[in-house]
């Protein structure tokens, strides 16, 4: 059983909330918090991009499993990290994360894409903290499917981000946002050490 912590409580349900809210009010109605790439082409049937994009993407979900997965990883994952850097701390990790990773998403979209699609989901906070806790607890052997043996959280959360970066790299799974989930990791790793960083006298 999952002892939630009152900061990843909160996330999952907000994120659930919304998901029934895309359900009964409808998706149209919420587009406008989906993230949407720089410069629309007027002529797309789509929306423009708007600064508080940045953070309520990462609230919503397209599918359920896509939901499932992130909350399953958050609570896994989450209250360990929120013991660890308390309440508040942890509330401004999760979404400076979810806001790295929108950044990386609209980076890589305006250099690379041309399919205006939205994004949606919280993988960009999620790795955040899977990073995390990685990092700070790095020789927790963890269990991973299919690996068939307990691995280093250092070892799996390294592996898993080659693998993003490699898929991303060569067009693997599409409709991912890879490069959103290494810069939701990227953004938990500066702050962090801004963070640790001594404050100067």
């Amino acid at each position: 059983m999952f002892r939630l912590t009152p900061v990843v409580r909160a996330i999952l349900l907000a994120n659930v909330v919304l998901f029934l809210a895309q359900w009964f009010v409808g998706e149209q109605r919420l587009m406008p918090l989906e993230l949407w790439p720089l410069g629309t082409d007027p002529y797309y049937a789509g929306l423009p991009f708007r600064p508080w994009q940045l953070l309520s993407y990462g609230f919503l979900h397209f599918q359920f499993w896509h939901l499932f997965f992130n909350m399953l990883g958050l609570m896994i994952f989450g209250p360990a990290v929120e013991r660890l850097l308390g309440g508040r701390r942890f509330q401004v990790y999760y979404l400076v994360c979810v806001v790295g990773a929108a950044v990386a998403q609209l980076a890589v979209t305006a250099l690379f894409s041309r399919d205006p699609a939205p994004t949606v989901g919280a993988s960009g906070g999620v790795f955040g903290v899977l990073f995390a806790f990685a990092m700070s607890w790095p020789q927790q052997k963890l269990l991973v499917f299919p690996i068939p043996v307990p691995v280093p959280a250092w070892l799996w959360i390294t592996g898993y981000a080659l693998l993003e970066l490699y898929q991303g790299v060569v067009g693997r799974n599409e409709g991912v946002a890879h490069f959103a989930h290494l810069g939701g990791m990227a953004a938990g790793y500066l702050l962090l050490m801004a963070w640790r960083r001594p404050r100067s006298s």
